[in-house]
């Protein structure tokens, strides 16, 4: 129910701000996950910065794409051995191997000055790692997109 309302929230704020942003959302939703130990809030900031850049990116690559390119985001839940899998993929643009590793570093940005602080995903890293014991792993393709994987254990 989380990750759908945060789904939501991240897709219908970028359509306020840019009335032409169109993606395609795909969800697979495991109904065995039942209730997760975790604050709402921090997990809802994690996943709002995961889906407003999966939608920059997709954004971004549609900008720049002149044959056919449809914009898309998923999200998916699953139950594993010890916890939950949440995971947010895009077929955007990618993550250049040369700054993959440095993602997760404070004020580490790729966005444009004035545009991003930087500190985001390092919030997000630390959300998951710190605050609720979890994992955030990220996997990357130039030309085909981005997957974030966040972990987080039964408690």
């Amino acid at each position: 129910a989380l990750a759908e309302e945060y789904l939501r929230l991240a897709y219908h704020g970028l359509r306020a701000k840019d009335k032409s942003f169109n993606a395609t959302l795909e969800t697979e939703f495991d109904d065995t996950v039942g209730s997760v130990a975790l604050v709402p809030q921090d997990i809802g900031r994690v996943l709002l910065n995961l889906l407003t850049n999966a939608f920059h990116a997709v954004s971004e690559r549609k900008q720049k794409e002149s044959g056919p390119y449809t914009p898309t985001v998923w999200v998916r839940t699953h139950r594993s051995a010890g916890g939950v899998e949440l995971t947010v993929r895009d077929n955007g643009g990618g993550i250049p191997e040369a700054i993959r590793e440095k993602i997760f570093q404070p004020f580490f940005t790729t966005k444009p000055t004035g545009q991003g602080t930087g500190l985001g995903l390092s919030m997000s890293y630390d959300i998951v790692t710190k605050g609720h014991g979890g994992k955030l792993n990220v996997s990357s393709k130039e030309g085909e997109g981005t997957t974030f994987t966040l972990a987080l254990p039964d408690k």
